[in-house]
C-alpha cells in the first residue's frame, strides 16, 4: 500500500469518526442509529485497511463489514424519509446481511457472489434514488443529493470488488482496483458527510 493510500484512508477514518461523534441533527432515533452504525463500520474498515493493507479486501470478514455500510445507510434513509416501508426494508436488510454472512463463511462460491451483488444493488439503489426523490418533492434540502453521489460511489466500489472476485483474482492482483479504492472510498465518505450536513 502506498503512503498516499494510507493518508486517504486515515482521512476517511477521521471523517467517519467525526460523523459518528457529531451525528446528524433533526433525525429520528432509528435513522441516527442506522447512520451511526454505517459510519462506525466505515471507520473500522478504513483502520483495518491501514493496518492490514489491501490484502484485507479478500477477507470474508471485510466483505461482511462492507455489506453493513450500504445496508445501514439505506435503512437510515428509509426510516427517515419512507417510514411506511421501514418494516419491509428492515426484514430485507436483516435477511440480506444474514445471507451474506452465511455464504461468505461457508465459501459458497458463485451463489455467495450473486447474493452479495443482489444485496448491494438493492441497498445502493435506495441510497441513490431515495434522496433524489425527496429533493424533487421538496421534502429536504438539495444537499441530500450528495448522499446520492456517495451512494453511487460506494456502489462503484462494490462493483470493482465484485468483478475482482468474479475474475478469481485476489484484489491485490488488480492494480486498477488498488489505484481506485482509496480515492473512491474517501470521496464516498466525504460526499456522505457533507450531504447529510447540508440536507
Amino acid at each position: 500500500m502506498k503512503p498516499a493510500d494510507r493518508v486517504l484512508l486515515l482521512l476517511t477514518a477521521m471523517l467517519a469518526s467525526y460523523q459518528v461523534v457529531v451525528g446528524i441533527e433533526g433525525l429520528g432515533e432509528l435513522s441516527i442509529l442506522a447512520f451511526t452504525i454505517a459510519f462506525g463500520v466505515m471507520l473500522v474498515a478504513a483502520l483495518l485497511l491501514i493496518i492490514l493493507g489491501f490484502d484485507a479486501l479478500g477477507s470474508p470478514w471485510v466483505v461482511i463489514l462492507a455489506t453493513i455500510i450500504p445496508l445501514g445507510l439505506s435503512s437510515g434513509l428509509v426510516a427517515e424519509y419512507l417510514p411506511e416501508g421501514l418494516r419491509g426494508f428492515a426484514i430485507f436488510a436483516l435477511a440480506g446481511l444474514t445471507g451474506v454472512i452465511l455464504t461468505r463463511l461457508s465459501f459458497a462460491g458463485r451463489s455467495a457472489l450473486l447474493w452479495l451483488a443482489f444485496v448491494h444493488s438493492v441497498a445502493g439503489l435506495v441510497i441513490v434514488l431515495l434522496p433524489i426523490l425527496m429533493v424533487l418533492r421538496a421534502e429536504t434540502g438539495a444537499g441530500l443529493l450528495l448522499v446520492s453521489l456517495g451512494g453511487a460511489l460506494i456502489s462503484l466500489l462494490g462493483l470493482l470488488l465484485f468483478f475482482s472476485k468474479r475474475s478469481n483474482k485476489a484484489p491485490t492482483d488488480r492494480p486498477d482496483l488498488l489505484r481506485s479504492f482509496s480515492p473512491i472510498y474517501f470521496l464516498t465518505c466525504l460526499a456522505l458527510v457533507v450531504g447529510f450536513g447540508l440536507a
